[in-house]
């Protein structure tokens, strides 16, 4: 079985539904806002695999913002916020290996996402509106 394919049932096992597959890419986006899965991507990059989320993009970022997501990322359990190349977009990034990824692991990635957007919206939208704590 292809790791793409073992990705995808895992996600059929977590209920998760592919709001867009693209199998030449061994790509597949994840939409469930009531958990905060918007546009998420689950990228097969042998040997790896790329789980990422945009979260915010920063008007004016700078050092606050910036110290401010470097605290979160310490709360994380899994994966981290990160900036894109223009500096502006945070993302929400994990990579796991695909040769000994499982069930449990891709789940708990997931997860991680969840609960961070639980426990730091009112950080984040802080972050939105240039607040930075």
């Amino acid at each position: 079985m292809s790791n793409f394919k073992k990705v995808q049932d895992y996600l059929v096992q977590l209920n998760l539904v592919a709001d867009q597959v693209d199998t030449a890419e061994e790509l597949v986006i994840i939409n469930d806002p009531d958990s905060g899965l918007v546009n998420l991507i689950i990228d097969c990059e042998d040997p790896i695999l790329v789980i990422e989320q945009l979260i915010l993009t920063l008007d004016t970022p700078g050092p606050d913002a910036f110290r401010t997501l470097l605290k979160l990322n310490r709360e994380l359990l899994h994966g981290a916020y990160c900036l894109d190349e223009t500096g502006r977009k945070v993302i929400y990034r994990d990579t796991l290996q695909l040769e000994t990824l499982d069930l449990n692991e891709l789940e708990a990635s997931i997860d991680s996402l969840r609960l961070a957007l639980a426990e730091h919206a009112g950080t984040l939208l802080d972050l939105v509106k240039g607040n930075a704590r």
